[in-house]
């Protein structure tokens, strides 16, 4: 059974920066695509970022230039990198990979 768990994030003001991780177990997981979602208050679910097996990448418009995702294989962990964080910013992410599998959140809060 495939495990996401998401940790790192919090209240920060606009401006800074936060790392998120998410650790899988339950898969093999260098062989699987990673995915951050968010989901802000009376909005769907968006995708953020995405990661190949293979390390390739892709970002929302929104958050390129700013969001960073990359992963380490050899601990079974996606990160998230978010500068410049803004209020529209502020949404729980998800971390997700196929199969429907997500974690359970982790809320991130950006002050004006």
């Amino acid at each position: 059974q495939v495990q996401l768990v998401e940790s790192g994030g919090g209240l920060v003001q606009a401006g800074g920066s936060l790392r998120l991780s998410c650790v899988a177990s339950g898969t093999i997981f260098k062989m699987i695509a990673m995915y951050w979602y968010r989901q802000a208050p009376g909005k769907q679910r968006e995708l953020v970022a995405a990661i190949t097996s293979g390390g390739s990448t892709n970002y929302a418009d929104s958050v390129k230039g700013r969001f960073t995702i990359s992963r380490d294989n050899a601990k079974n962990m996606v990160y998230l990198q978010m500068n410049s964080l803004g209020p529209q910013d502020t949404a729980i992410y998800y971390c997700y990979t196929p199969g429907n599998r997500w974690g359970q959140g982790t809320q991130v809060t950006v002050s004006s």
